[in-house]
């Protein structure tokens, strides 16, 4: 593989064109999603309304990551990147003429969720295989620092230009700014040059080499343990990261600006949060850090739990949004470390698929109970067992 180094000269502007033009594409990106899921939550405030929404959207890209991990190591990930970027483009753009057309069911928005998922599960192991690529393995902590600060502005932008685009020209709007975006990300990528890196383990059937892949993670101990503790920690995370909107329209009142809020001070936590990373540079010990961040995370989803005012909701919420930057960094270059770079695309599809598929698991579970008990305790029960899992990860 042809690695980067800190004398190659241009590693610097081929990485930055390549952070703006992820955070162009995540920021349309955004914008949907979230006006989609604000839709149906104002339309129907029904827990199982919103699991059905959170499977769609997840769901199918553990399906399409076990293709996405192989074809990352066996193509070119640059246009990987570039066609299904313009896959899930393509299909935001047929929504928006479906919706011009005045065919506005719900069921439409479920199923064009789907689709989009499936070009998210091609596009997300090749983005995170690509990086070693482009950056140095000593600046890789400090270049994912940079992206969370810059995935923390598109965030904070995302919902609050959502909001605005929902309450004054609706949710077609929110999808062209989709394509346009996908659209100028597609540009931009275009432009970089991409080194090639090795593709003989990933030649042959494309079963055998996703196998092969998934023997390589579960056998290395290191892989295999930060695997192990993903799962569980993407399955009680869940509550948090879906049931927060239910939660704030049940108890606080709705209203688009609260959902919006909601969204916003979790963003803003995290953009301190990337910055702190940006500047720390390194992590020495980065499985500590992953887990001291599963702990902070538990206690704060429980102190969601026990919010007595919107305020105080808010603040703890801002809180837990200031730990993901380091957390998935830390757990993004680990990973990036520790493999062979030519397993890099399949590992990353393994976590992938886990995170996509935790994810649907826990709100099949989580969507009803929330129908049948309060936001409330769940947020308080699976923090506690969030906690946990940290402290066993950390303590190993």
């Amino acid at each position: 593989m042809d690695t980067p180094t800190s004398e190659s000269g241009h590693w610097k502007k081929r990485a930055a064109l390549f952070l703006v033009s992820q955070n162009i594409s995540l920021f349309g990106s955004s914008v949907t999603g979230f006006t989609i899921i604000w839709h149906i939550t104002l339309a129907t405030s029904s827990g199982v309304w919103i699991m059905l929404s959170t499977l769609c959207a997840l769901l199918p890209q553990v399906l399409s990551s076990f293709l996405g991990g192989v074809w990352a190591d066996r193509y070119n990930r640059k246009y990987l990147i570039v066609l299904s970027d313009s896959f899930i483009a393509l299909a935001t753009f047929g929504l928006a003429v479906a919706f011009l057309l005045d065919f506005r069911q719900l069921e439409l928005l479920l199923a064009v969720s789907a689709v989009r998922s499936v070009g998210g599960g091609i596009q997300t192991p090749a983005v995170a295989a690509v990086y070693p690529q482009l950056v140095p393995q000593e600046h890789l902590t400090r270049v994912q620092g940079i992206n969370q600060t810059l995935n923390s502005v598109m965030m904070l932008a995302a919902p609050a230009a959502g909001g605005l685009i929902l309450s004054w020209t609706g949710i077609v709007a929110a999808f062209f700014v989709d394509v346009l975006t996908a659209a100028a990300a597609v540009l931009v990528m275009m432009n970089i040059p991409i080194k090639k890196t090795e593709r003989q383990k990933a030649s042959g059937p494309m079963w055998d080499n996703w196998k092969e892949g998934a023997r390589y993670a579960f056998r290395h101990p290191q892989l295999r343990r930060l695997l192990i503790c993903c799962l569980f920690s993407f399955f009680l995370i869940t509550p948090a990261a879906v049931l927060s909107p239910l939660m704030v329209e049940r108890t606080f009142g709705g209203g688009i600006w609260r959902l919006t809020a909601n969204e916003v001070v979790w963003t803003v936590g995290s953009l301190f949060g990337g910055a702190f990373v940006s500047l720390k540079g390194e992590f020495k010990n980065k499985a500590r850090t992953i887990a001291l961040c599963l702990i902070a995370f538990g206690i704060l989803f429980g102190l969601l739990g026990a919010a007595w005012n919107f305020t105080f909701f808010l603040a703890v919420m801002g809180a837990a949004g200031f730990f993901m930057p380091a957390m998935s960094t830390a757990q993004t270059v680990y990973i990036q470390e520790i493999s062979e770079p030519e397993m890099l695309g399949r590992v990353f599809s393994i976590l992938q698929i886990m995170s996509a598929g935790a994810v649907p698991a826990a709100i099949l579970l989580f969507g009803p109970l929330a129908d049948a008990v309060s936001v409330e305790v769940i947020l308080q029960v699976s923090g506690l067992l969030l906690a946990l899992v940290g402290a066993r990860y950390g303590g190993r």
